[in-house]
């Protein structure tokens, strides 16, 4: 696990958020937004690579001819565009950024199949291709699951947040200041 994830996701002192300071508090859900920005984007970037996988594959069991690296490209804006938009009402980003990206993540995905490979897809033969989409989906179920941290611990950190300030252990006028 990267240090960082290590340190939002752990080492939470023995009474918890109560604990610790606001501003400590504050940090950790800053660190921990980020973190989940770029966790999502390398997610994304494994969906997207199982997209292309996985419909390569379903389209050789269909019985269809082997496709070429052109027609692959030309189904490119349909096979992306199936996971784009989640269940719910679209809302925009609180801010637009560009995520900070884990290099060791990244090199993970870039091992079971690097760009290079996936522009080959079609060349793949199908016992690899089915190893390949394994593999990647083995590494979508840990990264989404530390997504699901993540966002387990940044709403602990929101509600120890919005607590202080019901209770009156911290003041607007704090923040003023």
């Amino acid at each position: 696990m990267h240090p960082e994830l290590e340190r939002v996701l752990g080492n939470v002192p023995d009474g918890g958020l109560a604990e610790l300071s606001l501003d400590d508090i504050r940090a950790r859900r800053s660190t921990a937004e980020v973190l989940e920005e770029s966790v999502s984007y390398l997610r994304r970037v494994i969906q997207v690579r199982l997209d292309i996988l996985g419909t390569e594959l379903a389209h050789r069991r269909s019985g269809d001819a082997r496709a070429d690296t052109t027609e692959l490209i030309g189904r490119l804006p349909e096979i992306l565009a199936e996971h784009t938009r989640g269940p719910g009402s679209a809302q925009p980003p609180k801010e637009i950024r560009a995520p900070q990206v884990d290099a060791a993540l990244e090199a993970a995905i870039d091992e079971i199949v690097p760009t290079s490979r996936l522009a080959g897809v079609v060349d793949i033969d199908d016992d690899e291709l089915a190893e390949l989409i394994d593999r990647l989906e083995h590494l979508e179920a840990e990264v989404s699951a530390t997504r699901h941290s993540l966002h387990s611990r940044i709403d602990a950190l929101q509600a120890e947040i919005i607590r202080r300030y019901r209770t009156g252990e911290a003041s607007v006028d704090s923040l003023l200041h």
